[in-house]
């Protein structure tokens, strides 16, 4: 406690360290009364305090959006960098941490400057790597070209990553899963190459899912769960292909071929047949509104029997996923009637009319996950592909975006008016004298 002592007309109090505190002066030596007094008890740090919170929290949330930013881009390229470790599974790591940020993000001018360098990690990943890590090299070389978009860019890294991805789908020591994840990046990557043909691309996933084709008498051969899920991507990877060629052009498949594939054992490759057999019909009939198939009755039967199947040697959900895939693809077969889905993003809403579109959508979801409302709203190529047109701004939000400190003094003013309404109907406990 600081000793007081009396020192002519004010008060002096000495605190034990030495310092002194000049206390209330007396009301006539001031001139002053004690309700005019200064309020000595406030605190000049904690006023000053308060202002700077303020304008810092004004300043910082200017500087937030773009910090955000260089933290982004700063573990981006980290992780770029340790694609080129010595660790596989760092590698594989880092390849994982680089797809999931352009899976999250639209970022093409970074990667500009940076394609090399990753072009690069790829190729030594694809060539070095086994299992997991080629998968995810195959993965990122997908996610780098739909970043990059349609263009001289992307066609270089498709020249530099073809024969690896080729290599690698026909090496049958590779791991299956390997396999199966760069037949979907050949297939993108043909899908995107201004400059390829597709007849080496379409020759390559051929001989692989080729191998599920019943055999010269018609039985179905035995494939390994493994290779049926390989055949079943490969089938559906040049599924991809068949939107942006010729129906014409390739002999092989067929639709005879297709409806043995039905008779497969494996969901996959059954519902991948499946999926072919509308996009042949559908590519077909816009050629000739008359185009006619090989099966004829035979197919049909067969489409039928599995859009009612209740085997119950299958599992439950296997049922109910091929019952409802091959409902629309006989309902498109028979009367003609394309699928019908409304995808929605933002204030947009996409329209899947058709199979290719379906196709197609089903595609990039299959590189893009989670991103792919995301790489709708903002890449330029997916807005291409599916007929989107200019990116759309939000009116309310691009006319302003609040603050932290605005939506703060909002909350307060909203807390304020509750408070007045609810004090208004609240009871006052006021005697009542009846």
């Amino acid at each position: 406690m600081p000793k007081g002592k009396r020192k002519g007309k004010s008060e002096i109090l000495v605190w034990p360290g030495g310092g002194l505190s000049v206390g209330r002066l007396r009301a006539d030596v001031m001139g002053t009364s004690d309700e005019d007094s200064i309020n000595d008890n406030a605190s000049v740090i904690s006023m000053a305090s308060e202002t700077t919170v303020m304008d810092e929290a004004v300043a910082g949330d200017e500087v937030d959006e773009q910090s955000q930013e260089d933290l982004f881009e700063e573990k981006l390229c980290e992780a770029i960098d340790g694609i080129t470790q010595k660790s596989a599974q760092g590698r594989t790591t880092s390849l994982d941490a680089v797809s999931q940020a352009l899976t999250r993000k639209y970022v093409p001018d970074f990667l500009i400057d940076r394609r090399l360098t990753v072009c690069d990690g790829i190729e030594r990943c694809l060539k070095k790597g086994r299992g997991a890590e080629q998968a995810s090299a195959a993965q990122l070389a997908a996610l780098l070209c739909i970043q990059l978009g349609v263009g001289d860019l992307t066609d270089q890294v498709c020249h530099d990553l073809k024969p690896l991805l080729t290599f690698t789908i026909l090496d049958n020591s590779a791991s299956p899963l390997a396999r199966a994840k760069c037949c979907w990046t050949l297939a993108m990557l043909g899908f995107l190459d201004s400059t390829d043909v597709l007849a080496d691309t379409h020759r390559t996933l051929l001989s692989v899912f080729s191998g599920s084709y019943s055999k010269g008498d018609g039985t179905t051969p035995s494939v390994p769960v493994e290779l049926a899920t390989l055949h079943a991507a490969a089938l559906s990877a040049w599924s991809l292909l068949l939107t942006i060629i010729d129906i014409h052009a390739f002999t092989d498949p067929n639709l005879t071929q297709m409806s043995g594939l039905l008779d497969s054992p494996h969901l996959d490759v059954r519902m991948a047949a499946g999926e072919v057999i509308a996009l042949m019909m559908e590519r077909g009939r816009q050629y000739d509104d008359d185009y006619e198939w090989e099966a004829g009755e035979q197919l049909i039967d067969k489409l039928r029997q599995l859009a009612t199947d209740s085997h119950k040697y299958r599992a439950k959900k296997d049922r109910k996923t091929q019952r409802s895939s091959f409902r629309d693809i006989l309902r498109y077969v028979e009367d003609d009637c394309p699928p019908n889905i409304q995808v929605r993003f933002g204030l947009e809403t996409l329209a899947l009319d058709s199979w290719c579109r379906k196709k197609q959508y089903d595609a990039f979801c299959q590189v893009l996950g989670s991103g792919m409302n995301l790489h709708l709203t903002e890449n330029d190529l997916l807005r291409d592909v599916f007929e989107l047109g200019e990116k759309l701004v939000p009116l309310n939000m691009a006319a302003h975006k609040q603050s932290r400190i605005e939506r703060h003094l909002m909350n307060q003013a909203n807390f304020k008016a509750r408070c007045i309404s609810r004090a208004k109907n609240r009871d006052k406990r006021s005697a009542v004298i009846s």
